[in-house]
């Protein structure tokens, strides 16, 4: 069974910067799309950055671009999420989620499995 747990979470000033972490167990081996997904209140869940290829190229949104950065540790098994610049826009729930199938996209309609989320408020 598939397990995502986040944590990082918390309340930071503009500018400043969180790091998210994502322990991953239960996938059969290490090829499998993995991402970082935020849902702002009365707002659709939008993709933030996912690695879904072979080759591991991350993909982001345009909104985040240059400001965070994905990164995995394949011997803790552990994704995470570098945010820097933080700005008030920001402000989500940021959810982990993983699929088994690479699925070249971060779309979060596709994606089976999910953390139960982290809460990041950027506010002064």
């Amino acid at each position: 069974q598939v397990q995502l747990v986040e944590s990082g979470g918390g309340l930071v000033q503009p500018g400043g910067s969180l790091k998210l972490s994502c322990s991953v167990a239960g996938f059969r081996d290490d090829v499998y799309s993995i991402g970082w997904f935020r849902q702002a209140p009365g707002k659709d869940r939008e993709g933030v950055s996912c690695i879904t290829s072979i080759n591991g190229t991350p993909e982001y949104a345009d909104s985040v671009k240059g400001r965070f950065t994905i990164s995995r540790d394949y011997a803790k098994n552990t994704v995470y999420l570098q945010m820097n610049d933080l700005r008030p826009e920001d402000t989500a729930v940021y959810y982990c989620a993983g699929d088994e199938l690479l699925l070249r996209t971060c779309v979060a309609k596709f994606y089976d499995f999910w953390g139960q989320g982290t809460q990041v408020t950027v506010s002064s």
